[in-house]
């Protein structure tokens, strides 16, 4: 029986009768370095206790196997208890104490307990992933977030292994009857959740170290540090870099919030197949092994690295320390924690772009999800976990993050941050809701914040502003900006208020164009008349929303759209410049202007783009462009174009430079659509064309390699010559990529069965075929249309929901060509729509990721449309 997605309404009831004090989780994973061993013991002692004795209620535990349920000194018949993932508790007392035993699965999913086996010396590694409720898939728990307790871990395991858990390491034992075998047993820790909790294990090299701080009051702080990767990438792990990070982060945070470090140690493991970024596990929070850079890497990757990091840490107090009740409030934790990774990049470290990357990235990611039918508002309708799945989105990060924002435009930083002082005093070690949060933002600002909230946090969709001008002989007339804010959820206009800066900026005697003056403005309502522009000179580009202290989505007045695509590269502020690549990005996905056009900027201004995190973001969306927006009969041209600009400016570029790095990863992404510099390709690969400076290492190789695959220039031999050069997990996953990316029908066939019928692949290599998979010449992939829609409800019924959710949204047959039809009547959009008429009843979260995918699909084709009609009818 499968009862794993429990329901909101399930937890409320459970946690309105329990209260849970203390686990005691024993675990054996002595024989994990057995791939023929499947699973390992498991055993939870659970103290807790009931409002109501003689109630019922449930355990949750996804396992091979239960072995014996005790409660309160009473073995139960396992076969009368244990009914699918749920254990029955009955005529529960006063005070209880639940024992279970069981035999908990290895995963190769990333959920649960990930085991590992590194292609590159064989060893295995072990790591635990839970969010949002998969600690039950280790120990029998109650899972759901407001059942907060303390926990105590034991691990039997290798004795040569390294060992690690929420908790400090409270004794090491090693087993006189099997001296291989040790015991660590680790110290309680402070109430916390279950999905938070955490075991790291193996051969993991690992880096001390040590910080110390001074509180407010005097008192020393002294936390322990410690970073974790596997062996085989030590050499590559910066570790001295990590801890600079990490000891400036600890600094900010414990200043900031005024409450110390509440979780004792801080220890970091870079982990590989992780599905995630990081995840925020109080005393050991876990980070992709990506993160570990083993090639060459643009400074725009350490930065979002270091994002990643002090996100992290902010959850230290920001959903870990004060935790939502429900995943409702997801965004109580997420929202703050995406705000607080650039606020502390911004504060704490060297960088001094942290605010334009979000802009360009974080925000880039909120407006995409905030256009989908499927959007939500921040504060979500979370019925049951498969919702809470799906929405960890850009909605509750990003939007979350821009509003926050907002809101600090509002109320002030100091107001804010007294009142996040008060709510960590408030609640600590408990758990909240939207109300806990608004009542000390509200006493501490002296501003009723409920309309505020009611706007921004429960409506969804993204307000468009639009600046209208009436000038007068090269000056401002009258002014306005008119808001259109439709909710997409209920078609209902949602105006809301909006704190933002106008920028007037003109060319200087260098030619360069700079702000020359600004105004600050209340936006409220349908239409805001701005007199502080009446009388001003008429300005080359009026730059709505600059500094960008507002989430809305800016349409240009004609006058700055000519100078955005004519002078771009004339504007010297970082921050205006990814402004206006984000308004003319907006042009483009929503077919407001042919996509082609785009394209252009990016090849005219792109060589002169100073920041590398916004060069690395619109060659992406370049790329996505000629992929996706530009009509079938003009891709051809427009590809090459950006492939001879991309040939052209590595060519050029500073030998070495991360702008060298970035024109060479276009050129390998280019090129596998594209066979006019495959030679070039060719070239770098083999040693006969050496670009100085270039770093040719093994992630730029796999990404030349998949070019040369897709377009049948790569043999299988070659594939396999290469991957024996780099036996590391990213070269396994590279060759995967490669291997399907092959233009051959079997090859696409193999490829298919083993993502859709096969169930050897891990996490990762699942995501790399399905990635060659993808990669094809036009009308190859058509077979697969119709399987695809017949697998949908077998493979969510029978996988992991990662699992699924990877296959669903990664195997949509997204890649369509309009050819003639009405972006309505497109097969693919027919067949969608089919589908989902056919399925009402399809689970809630399979459904979202096939709407998703269509409203994709949709756009794409519209915009294919209004290409062609303006083609059309150019003069």
């Amino acid at each position: 029986m499968s009862n794993e997605n429990l329901q909101r309404e399930e937890a409320a009831n459970r946690s309105a009768l329990i209260t849970t004090h203390s686990y005691d989780v024993s675990l054996d994973v002595r024989q994990a370095r057995d791939p023929e061993v499947t699973g390992y013991t498991s055993r939870s002692v659970i103290n807790f206790s009931a409002r109501e004795p003689g109630g019922n209620t449930f355990l949750d535990f996804i396992s091979g196997d239960v072995h014996s349920v005790f409660l309160n000194g009473k073995g139960l018949s396992v076969a009368d208890v244990v009914v699918g993932s749920r254990i029955r508790l009955e005529n529960l007392q006063a005070e209880n104490q639940v024992t279970v035993t069981g035999t908990a699965l290895y995963s190769t999913s990333g959920e649960g307990m990930h085991r590992f086996f590194d292609p590159a010396d064989g060893k295995c590694y072990l790591y635990t992933q839970y969010e949002p409720a998969d600690a039950r898939r280790v120990f029998a728990n109650f899972e759901q977030p407001d059942l907060k307790a303390e926990f105590t871990f034991h691990v039997m395991a290798p004795s040569d292994w390294e060992v690690a858990s929420n908790g400090a390491e409270a004794d090491r034992t090693q087993l006189t009857s099997d001296p291989a075998t040790s015991r660590w047993d680790f110290s309680p820790t402070r109430q916390m959740s279950t999905y938070i909790t955490t075991v790291l294990a193996g051969p993991y090299f690992k880096a001390e170290d040590h910080w110390s701080g001074t509180l407010a009051d005097g008192s020393g702080l002294e936390i322990p540090l410690a970073l974790y990767c596997r062996r085989s990438m030590a050499a590559s792990f910066d570790t001295a870099h990590l801890f600079q990070l990490t000891k400036q982060g600890l600094a900010f945070f414990n200043d900031l919030f005024d409450y110390p470090y509440p979780w004792g140690k801080y220890d970091q493991a870079f982990v590989p197949e992780y599905n995630l970024g990081a995840m925020e596990n109080p005393g050991l929070v876990t980070f992709t092994e990506n993160y570990v850079f083993t090639s060459r890497a643009a400074d725009s990757q350490y930065q979002g690295r270091a994002n990643t990091l002090m996100h992290e840490m902010a959850h230290m107090w920001f959903g870990d320390l004060v935790t939502m009740q429900w995943w409702n409030d997801l965004w109580l934790k997420e929202s703050f924690a995406d705000y607080m990774g650039t606020l502390g990049v911004d504060s704490a470290t060297d960088w001094d772009t942290a605010w334009v990357t979000f802009a360009n990235n974080r925000k880039a990611w909120a407006y995409v999800q905030d256009q989908l039918p499927t959007t939500h508002p921040i504060v979500a309708d979370i019925p049951d976990l498969e919702a809470a799945k799906q929405n960890f989105d850009g909605i509750t990060y990003a939007k979350g993050a821009s509003v926050l924002k907002q809101l600090v435009a509002y109320v002030g930083f100091e107001a804010f941050i007294a009142g996040s002082r008060r709510y960590f005093k408030d609640h600590a070690y408990g758990n909240t809701t939207l109300a806990d949060l608004l009542a000390a933002l509200s006493e501490a600002s002296g501003r009723d914040l409920g309309l505020w909230a009611r706007q921004w946090l429960q409506t969804s969709g993204i307000s468009t502003i639009t600046a209208h001008i009436e000038e007068h002989d090269g000056v401002l007339g009258k002014v306005v900006l008119v808001q259109d804010a439709v909710d997409p959820a209920t078609g209902r206009q949602e105006l809301r208020p909006h704190r933002l800066r106008i920028g007037l900026y003109d060319f200087d005697t260098d030619g360069s164009l700079v702000r020359m003056d600004s105004v600050e403005t209340d936006l409220g309502g349908h239409a805001t008349e701005i007199p502080e522009l009446d009388g001003k000179p008429v300005p080359a580009l009026l730059l709505v929303n600059d500094d960008d202290l507002s989430y809305a989505k800016v349409r240009f007045d004609p006058r700055s759209e000519a100078t955005a695509r004519e002078s771009l590269g004339a504007l010297r502020d970082p921050m205006a410049r990814a402004l206006c690549w984000t308004a003319l990005w907006d042009t483009a996905r929503d077919g407001a202007a042919p996509a082609d056009r785009y394209v252009a900027a990016v090849e005219k201004f792109g060589p002169a783009e100073t920041g590398i995190g916004v060069l690395l973001n619109i060659l992406g969306n370049a790329s996505t462009a000629i992929d996706r927006y530009v009509p079938v009969a003009e891709r051809a041209a427009v590809r090459g174009s950006f492939l001879d600009a991309a040939a052209r400016e590595l060519a050029a570029a500073k030998p070495g430079s991360d702008h060298q790095l970035a024109w060479a990863r276009t050129l390998a992404t280019t090129s596998r659509q594209a066979t006019g510099r495959l030679d070039l390709v060719r070239g770098i690969l083999d040693g006969t064309t050496v670009i100085e400076g270039l770093a040719v290492d093994p992630e730029l190789r796999w990404s030349l390699w998949h070019a040369l695959a897709a377009n049948g220039q790569a043999t299988e031999a070659e594939l396999d010559a290469e991957l024996a050069r780099d036996t590391t997990a990213s070269g396994r996953a590279g060759h995967a990529t490669a291997l399907a990316s092959r233009p051959d029908a079997a090859v696409k066939a193999a490829a298919w069965d083993a993502a859709v019928q096969g169930t050897a692949l891990s996490n990762q290599l699942l995501s790399a075929t399905i990635t060659g998979f993808n990669t094809a010449p036009d009308g190859l992939l058509d077979r697969f249309v119709a399987p695809y829609f017949g697998c949908l409800e077998r493979v969510w019924a029978e996988r992991s929901i990662e699992i699924a959710s990877r296959i669903v949204r990664g195997l949509y047959p997204a890649g369509q060509d309009l050819d003639g039809a009405s972006p309505d009547s497109h097969a693919v959009i027919l067949q969608t729509d089919g589908w989902l008429t056919r399925h009402p009843a399809a689970p809630r979260a399979l459904r979202r990721i096939i709407i998703e995918q269509r409203s994709h699909l949709h756009r794409a084709l519209i915009a294919q449309a209004a290409a062609a009609k303006a083609r059309s009818v150019a003069p």
